[in-house]
């Protein structure tokens, strides 16, 4: 099934979609209630044989699938991003062992959501903002303490997500060095839909989820890769990060970077205030993925900084 919620002049609403409709559920449903209940496979029954209401796509206006998630974190599972980053810095590509050792992740800002197509506007004082092509899993059955073999039976579907990033505001956070603040606080896009895991079936290769992903900042493509080049797998980022406290359903995981899917890793000056593509209002940004859809959102201009003293 492919889960949305949506707009249609009368109240936000969740529904599946089928073909170019949507099929609604009654009005106050949310897919957050539905996840924590346990009832995600009976409620999509339920609005495919009698549905509240029937859209057509095109009448509506598609919110992010989960609008405001009890918890957002997102982790770094291509270390190529990482590689990518390091080298447009200047920096020796050579990783710590650390980076080897487990998975890197950090909490995000889960009332910073935005729908698929909703503008963004630049994070307040920033010059350099940046996308990130990632695809985020979201929990359907909570656990602690997860094996990283059975983890993934946890997940109940996947949705884009496209990690805004104020890159100035984060040289600020890495060298304050007690994690992502400001440069991580503006937006978080998901979306089109939650594509539950059997919808997805078809693209798994060798065990593993093979999506195609692919971003374009006005038209033209940035990067494209596939789900499967993780060097850390969803089942043990998600051991990992269940280790001693509860992972609730709902809550969203985002897998990290796909390699070149930021504008970061592309850096060619010497300086990164240099760099002339960082993102401007008026720029498109685009993010594909095989069975998952398209989001496709404006850059708008940011508010003025109130100063501080």
């Amino acid at each position: 099934m492919k889960w949305v919620t949506y707009e249609a002049g009368d109240g936000v609403r969740t529904g599946v979609l089928d073909g170019e409709s949507v099929r609604g559920l009654a009005a106050g449903t949310t897919l957050e209630g539905l996840l924590a209940r346990g009832v995600l496979t009976e409620a999509g029954e339920d609005a495919r044989r009698a549905p509240a209401e029937v859209r057509g796509l095109a009448e509506v206006r598609l919110l992010a699938p989960l609008r405001r998630p009890p918890s957002v974190r997102d982790g770094l599972c291509f270390l190529d991003h990482l590689r990518g980053c390091y080298r447009a810095l200047g920096r020796s590509t050579e990783l710590a062992e650390v980076w080897s050792q487990s998975p890197a992740f950090y909490f995000a800002n889960a009332d910073a959501i935005v729908g698929p197509h909703d503008d963004v506007p630049i994070s307040p004082g920033s010059a350099m903002f940046d996308l990130e092509l990632e695809v985020g899993a979201v929990i359907g059955r909570g656990g602690r303490d997860l094996h990283p073999q059975r983890a993934e039976e946890h997940i109940a579907g996947f949705t884009l997500y496209n990690d805004w990033t104020a890159r100035d505001h984060q040289v600020v956070d890495m060298a304050q060095g007690i994690g992502m603040a400001k440069s991580k606080d503006g937006a978080i896009t998901l979306g089109p839909a939650l594509v539950t895991v059997d919808e997805l079936e078809p693209y798994r290769r060798d065990g593993r989820l093979a999506l195609e992903l692919s971003a374009t900042v006005n038209g033209e493509e940035l990067t494209r890769g596939t789900l499967d080049r993780m060097d850390w797998t969803f089942g043990e980022l998600l051991a990992y990060i269940s280790r001693g406290t509860d992972l609730t359903p709902g809550a969203v995981i985002g897998s990290g970077t796909v390699p070149g899917g930021c504008l970061l890793e592309h850096v060619d000056t010497p300086e990164l205030g240099e760099f002339s593509r960082w993102l401007q209002p008026g720029d498109v940004v685009s993010l594909r993925g095989n069975g998952l859809g398209e989001t496709r959102q404006t850059v708008t201009k940011g508010d003025d900084v109130i100063p501080l003293r």
